[in-house]
């Protein structure tokens, strides 16, 4: 046993802004000469913060590709290491920015600069999941033992991510954050307004366009509207008519309760009791909406807990990997392994005790969360699965996986199902009777992962056997 420590990277780019941290991470290597490594994070130590810029955008639909490689590589001048000191790493694209046309040219422009790295466009739901992983929101619904919401209020969006104890139980976001209005710091005058904002403002008859002077006053009824529309968001108060309007994808499931409240984003930093003198500091209504939040019914009606991060939330450290092997009890098809960086989507508790057609509408409902821009790459399903399943367990998890996921079987997508109990040869019999004929899928069991986790899974060996996976857990900084 032997500790090494590991160089890693982080880089997020958001609807607003752009940062990188680095992480000296320390692992135990638990690997003998004749067994599979094992890597655990023993220490994780931020040594570099880069600084905050506005994400450079080419044009209102492209992003600036290479002024985002000269960022990456000036804060590494600064931090005094090369690109190839970094072993790991993730780099993760968030909000409106993952709506541009090129995010995805980005992703391979930065490739050089993060080692073995995971790379995520991450759509609404999966940025809540991240958002609230990285404000700790989930430790917190651990330990408090109650549901627990996060508020990522960025520039473009607020991603929402409820949590049960560990598990993510549901999802929503809204098209409320700070930069809907730009402002400029100095003269105060209007230079962008959103769409949806415009549409706001007509309905609400003011006066108030673009290239016009303004004051924080002509702007406060647009801000009012922006908050009520967040706390309707947690079931708090008269609805707003215009709440509808707001909504990116889906709402929170209203049946759900909320106890706790944290908050991340850029917004979060502007959670201030007084509004300071200068509040078009930002160039934009970021500061008012954080004044407005914070008088809002969420401080009235929830308990709010401090955040492990606000701004840099979804800011990720590094991609730690698991290697792990599992064997004698899986099923798959030849001819599809091995697959790389497939993101996890683990199944709640509470849905997994659910009826087969309950289990598949919730199936449904959480694969897409793994939608961008109205396109879906594969996922793996993760359960816990059963100690002791009965027949009729197997029969119930089989049916319910197969008709929650019919959206990825349509597009014959492999199906990968991950059981952290012993029962993955069962299940793959039942999925293979249910699934159309020569259908690639591969069922494995006693492969412990987490929502916002990735997965690569390796060729078969010891005669087929034995399938190597490794398990990238996002480390936030």
């Amino acid at each position: 046993m032997r500790d090494d420590q590991i160089l890693s990277v982080g880089i997020d780019l958001g609807t607003s802004t752009t940062q990188l941290i680095l992480s000296r991470l320390t692992v135990k290597n638990f690997a003998a000469a004749f067994s599979v490594p094992r890597i655990n994070i023993s220490k994780k130590e931020v040594i570099f913060q880069s600084d905050i810029i506005f994400t450079p955008l080419a044009t209102q639909t492209q992003i600036d590709a290479d002024a985002i490689k000269k960022f990456v590589a000036e804060q590494y001048q600064k931090a005094g290491i090369q690109k190839q000191d970094i072993q790991m790493g993730a780099v993760i694209i968030t909000g409106e920015t993952a709506r541009k046309e090129n995010s995805s040219a980005v992703t391979q422009a930065l490739s050089g600069y993060a080692g073995d790295f995971v790379v995520a466009t991450a759509g609404p739901d999966l940025e809540s999941i991240i958002a609230g992983k990285g404000a700790g929101t989930n430790v917190i619904a651990q330990k408090k033992r109650q549901n627990v919401v996060n508020m990522d209020i960025g520039g473009g969006t607020s991603n929402l991510g409820l949590f049960d104890d560990e598990d993510v139980i549901d999802t929503a976001c809204f098209d409320v954050g700070g930069r809907l209005i730009k402002v400029t710091p100095d003269d105060h005058k209007i230079t962008y307004i959103s769409p949806k904002v415009k549409q706001l403002i007509t309905e609400l008859g003011l006066d108030l366009h673009e290239g016009m002077p303004v004051t924080a006053t002509q702007l406060q009824p647009v801000v009012d509207c922006l908050t009520q529309v967040l706390e309707n968001s947690i079931g708090l108060g008269e609805k707003s008519p215009y709440f509808d309007l707001f909504i990116t994808n889906h709402a929170l499931h209203p049946e759900n309760s909320i106890k706790g409240v944290t908050f991340s984003g850029g917004v979060a930093d502007c959670l201030n009791e007084e509004l300071p003198e200068d509040e078009f500091h930002y160039g934009d209504i970021g500061l008012l909406l954080g004044h407005s939040v914070r008088h809002s019914q969420i401080f009235k009606h929830k308990i709010i807990y401090p955040s492990v991060e606000t701004i840099r939330a979804t800011v990720v450290g590094a991609g730690s990997h698991t290697t792990d092997v599992t064997g004698s009890t899986i099923a798959y098809t030849d001819g599809i392994l091995p697959l790389r960086n497939l993101p996890i989507l683990k199944i709640s508790k509470s849905d997994e005790d659910l009826d087969a057609d309950d289990l598949a509408t919730k199936i449904s409902e959480k694969i897409n969360w793994y939608r961008v821009q109205n396109e879906l790459s594969n996922v793996a399903l993760a359960l816990v699965g059963k100690h002791s399943p009965k027949f009729a367990d197997i029969q119930r998890y089989a049916e319910g996986i197969v008709q929650g996921a019919k959206v990825l079987i349509d597009k014959r997508e492999p199906l990968i199902i991950m059981v952290h109990e012993d029962m993955a040869k069962a299940l793959g019999h039942s999925l293979f009777a249910r699934l159309p004929e020569r259908y690639p899928f591969v069922c494995i069991d006693s492969v412990k992962v987490e929502n916002g986790d990735y997965i690569d899974l390796g060729e078969p060996v010891a005669n087929g056997e034995v399938l190597p996976v490794i398990v990238k857990t996002l480390v936030f900084g």
